[in-house]
């Protein structure tokens, strides 16, 4: 490796020359333990969203009623307070993507986790409405800096030949909170267990509980070499390597192959978002459509129906409101089990036919689903059922959206890439979707809810017919490869596919 550098205060854009064969090296290592370490690290906070949403979600009848210590109606719970998550999520999405690029991967993903957690931790001190609305928008502000940090993270970490399941399995993960938030409220929410005004606290402090736990593991969760040899840490990032590098050739107890090659970049200390912008829709426009339609169909699909599913139960199949988690744990299953058991087909038989698929099945099924609630031929059950399935497909293709962006605009925009496109397509589909959905399903007229499926069915498939002819080539290929780094491409006419 070669490199120079000048002070960085006096050339605040671009820094020195470096060539590395970093990427290639971190590309070619085998599965070892230091990459269950980091699956572990990264990967576990989807857990605690997935906890976090999913008990909103069942104790909105609960706080709806008298004696829970709030004033607020479960629509205001589904539609507002879940539009002001959304929407926090967002805003801290572009925050802290923004700061994820310019101070590095390691340093927001333990900032944003430290915001979820007191956010959550205030969310179960609510005293009135306007308290649980603001810690609910605070909560989502740290969860969206998650997204931009950690997806960042795990794909400048992990091998190309298992990138696309890893991502896709981490990001499912999500649904293994979602079942303990949905069996947990079944307990907290039993009046025989907890009294009315503090079961759903309880909830959301085991959440803070379970977020500290994280916090300690994820402190041996290293920065991204790939951002520290952009931004003048070329030496740090090399002896990085060098040291899991060893750690694997004790493991497997032989010698690494040699790296494929190296690539030269000119360091720089920050991007700016005209840049971005530029990179994003000026050089891969057919990508970026790509972006959001995929997030914009997922966000709409999931932020309704995760955040309404158990005000469907109540209101349609009079379910009792202690028992909805039991109903959201199945479903949570058949989400967690999609990007389990599909992800490998990412990787080998590629990303375009596995994402239109997804989204193309999902969006069939759902309408299905549609009309057989409109003609009242679903029970509680086969509801349940129908959805288990729909979302079983869904699941692994929303988690393609993140896996997506995080792999096809070069590696200096990356996390600003993954916030931007998750910003907009669930500020979309995310903010609209769960306020038109409690509408609709509060009205209790089935014709109103079985329209909200038709709408979501319909992003899903529109979002499918995309990916059919928009969807990169990027299994088993290098990140630099997928997308040269700024610093060394040249502006090219068109997307380069």
């Amino acid at each position: 490796m070669a490199s120079a550098s000048s002070p960085e205060d006096s050339v605040p854009a671009t820094m020195g020359t470096v060539t590395t064969a970093v990427p290639a090296r971190l590309d070619r290592l085998p599965w070892s333990r230091w990459h269950w370490m980091i699956v572990i690290g990264l990967g576990t906070v989807w857990i605690l969203d997935g906890l976090e949403v999913t008990i909103v979600g069942n104790v909105a009848g609960r706080l709806a009623e008298e004696g829970s210590g709030l004033d607020i109606t479960a629509a205001q719970v589904t539609g507002v307070a879940a539009a002001l998550y959304v929407a926090g999520a967002c805003s801290g999405a572009l925050f802290f993507g923004w700061l994820t690029d310019r101070y590095g991967r390691k340093k927001l993903f333990m900032v944003t986790l430290v915001v979820y957690l007191g956010a959550t931790a205030m969310t179960a001190l609510s005293f009135e409405s306007w308290w649980f609305f603001l810690f609910r928008f605070l909560t989502g502000f740290g969860i969206g800096g998650e997204y931009a940090a950690i997806n960042s993270a795990i794909d400048e970490l992990i091998p190309s030949l298992y990138r696309g399941r890893v991502d896709l399995i981490i990001n499912g993960s999500y649904w293994l909170g979602a079942i303990g938030g949905a069996l947990l409220s079944v307990v907290m929410l039993d009046t025989d267990i907890f009294p009315q005004n503090l079961g759903w606290r309880l909830s959301f402090a085991l959440g803070v509980v379970l977020g500290l736990v994280i916090l300690l593991v994820r402190r041996h969760v290293p920065e991204s070499p790939r951002w520290q040899f952009i931004h003048g840490k070329a030496d740090d990032a090399e002896e990085l390597v060098t040291s899991v590098e060893r750690r694997i050739e004790e493991e497997k107890g032989e010698r690494l192959p040699p790296p494929a090659g190296e690539i030269t970049i000119h360091q720089r200390k920050s991007i700016g978002f005209g840049l971005i912008a530029r990179t994003v829709f000026g050089r891969y426009p057919r990508r970026a459509i790509l972006g959001l339609s995929l997030f914009i169909g997922q966000a709409f699909l999931y932020n309704a129906i995760t955040f309404g599913f158990g005000t469907i139960l109540t209101t349609f199949f009079d379910v009792p409101t202690g028992h909805t988690g039991y109903y959201f744990a199945v479903i949570a299953a058949g989400n967690f089990l999609g990007p389990l058991l599909l992800g490998k087909l990412f990787d080998t038989l590629g990303r375009r036919i596995m994402i239109s698929s997804t989204y193309l099945l999902s969006g069939v099924l759902l309408f299905g689903t549609a009309w057989l609630f409109d003609r009242g031929s679903l029970t509680a059950t086969t509801m349940t059922a129908c959805w288990c399935v729909v979302l079983f497909f869904a699941s692994a293709g929303a988690s393609s959206a993140y896996l997506t962006v995080s792999e096809v605009f070069p590696m200096e925009t990356r996390a600003m890439a993954i916030a931007f496109f998750y910003a907009l397509g669930t500020a979309a589909g995310g903010i609209s979707g769960p306020l038109i959905f409690a509408d609709l399903t509060e009205s209790g007229v089935v014709g109103d809810t079985a329209l909200a499926f038709r709408i979501g069915a319909a992003l899903m498939c529109a979002a499918g017919l995309v990916a059919v002819f928009l969807a990169v080539k990027a299994e088993r290929r290098s990140l630099e490869d997928i997308a040269e780094p700024l610093s060394v491409a040249k502006a090219a006419p068109a997307d380069s596919r």
